[in-house]
């Protein structure tokens, strides 16, 4: 059963004005974020984050309360599918430090600028073939990672989630309630290929048939 549960509450909101950027992207600059490479993750705000880097206020509210809501202990599995840097991965394997927290990105630039504590436990690939057996976590969590892939990548990517999850998954996904947040979205997103309204997700949900949580 789908329950919509914003578990980024805790997450700090930032202050960016949203249309500035996307005022001035250009389709070149989206091309070079789609790399996932050094231009996303640490080069120019036009192409990404503009220095995606450790901060503890980021991960640590939002990581006890993801353990808190899934009743998590230090004998649980955990997989974050898009883990980048592995920034959540750390908080977590600081608050659980007998769980095995294991990630996966497609970017060879997010493992090789890892943080040191998880990157061994990094994997490089694609979220539409998880390399992982099935039911072998106890919860997949996928955030602002689904929606870069093209359509028929991202429906295998849920697929593979609810395969390799036993009990519980959660996926956020960029999506909007109205025209408005549809052009602010459009604007800002600089590397998503799948994006719909919060309808269309609910649809897409029932499609793929998955059972897990989503904001």
């Amino acid at each position: 059963m789908n329950r919509e549960v914003n578990l980024l509450k805790f997450y700090p909101k930032s202050n960016r004005p949203i249309d500035e950027r996307g005022n001035l992207v250009m389709e070149e600059d989206r091309a070079k974020a789609r790399k996932f490479d050094v231009d996303y993750f640490d080069g120019d705000r036009l192409t990404g984050y503009g220095g995606y880097n450790y901060n503890p206020r980021f991960w640590e509210e939002t990581v006890a309360h993801v353990t808190d809501f899934y009743k998590l202990d230090n004998h649980s599995r955990i997989l974050d599918v898009g883990c980048a840097k592995g920034f959540m991965m750390h908080d977590l394997q600081l608050l659980l430090p007998g769980a095995e927290i294991l990630g996966i990105d497609i970017s060879e630039y997010a493992k090789d600028n890892a943080i040191e504590s998880v990157k061994e436990k990094i994997s490089v690939g694609n979220a539409n073939n998880l390399p992982f057996a099935d039911n072998y976590f106890d919860l997949v969590i996928a955030i602002n990672t689904l929606h870069n892939l093209p359509r028929i990548d991202c429906k295998e990517a849920f697929r593979e989630i609810n395969r390799v999850t036993k009990k519980d998954a959660f996926v956020m996904n960029d999506a909007w309630r109205d025209d408005e947040g549809k052009e602010s979205m459009l604007n800002w997103n600089l590397t998503a290929l799948t994006y719909m309204s919060c309808d269309d997700w609910l649809v897409f949900f029932d499609e793929v048939n998955y059972i897990g949580d989503y904001y």
